[in-house]
Parts: structure tokens; sequence; C-alpha cells
């Protein structure tokens, strides 16, 4: 019986971890990615305020402990990666930052590997 409940609540836990990511992984697309006046849009064009590249950098950094709806891992933790790499040159003024931060923004090339359709 004692394995039984602990199996179960594995189970509950795994799961609440998943949705957790998605819901992480979509509020962060939300907030930062949807339309053409987000925060991503202005990180791209180099014209974000400092509040703007620190909330933004927050949110990759919670979507990199996320899990993804589909794809994997590794493939997830390289493209975050790749985001927060850009966005920390960017806080430094690395000037090539914004055009790696464009580059890794690609949302077709996150959202075919890693979106639920």
């Amino acid at each position: 019986m004692k394995t039984i409940r602990i199996s179960v609540l594995a189970t509950v836990l795994g799961l609440s971890s998943v949705y957790a990511g998605e819901g992480v992984i979509a509020d962060a697309m939300k907030d930062y990615h949807k339309g053409e006046t987000s925060v991503s849009k202005h990180v791209g064009a180099g014209d974000a305020s400092a509040s703007d590249i620190n909330a933004i950098l927050k949110a990759y950094q919670d979507m990199a402990k996320a899990t993804p709806p589909k794809g994997t891992a590794a493939s997830w933790k390289q493209k975050v990666d790749e985001l927060i790499k850009a966005v920390n040159g960017i806080k430094s003024g690395d000037k090539s930052a914004t055009s790696a931060y464009k580059k890794a923004v690609n949302c077709k090339a996150c959202h075919d590997v890693h979106r639920e359709s």
C-alpha cells in the first residue's frame, strides 16, 4: 500500500512539473514575445530598457528550468541557453549580442521542435 502511494505521489509530482514548465514557458511567451511592441522586439532592436532586459533574462532563466511540452531536453537547453547568452551579452554592452539575440529568438525554429500543436 505504501509503495502505491509513493508511486501515485511521484506521478502527480512529475506531471505537475511538466504542467508548471508549460505555464512558465507560455507566460514568458505571452509576457515578453507577443505582439509587435513586445519586450523581445525592443531587445532585438537594441532599444530595450535595462529593466526590460533584466526581466526577459529572468524569464529565460526560468524557462531553462522548465520542461518543454515536446522535444528533447538537450535541444531545449541549447535553444534557451542561446537566448540567455545573447541577453547577457546585451547587458554587458557587447554590440554583436543583438544579432545573436535576433538569431536565437527565432520563434518557428523553437516552436517546430518544442511546442505542442
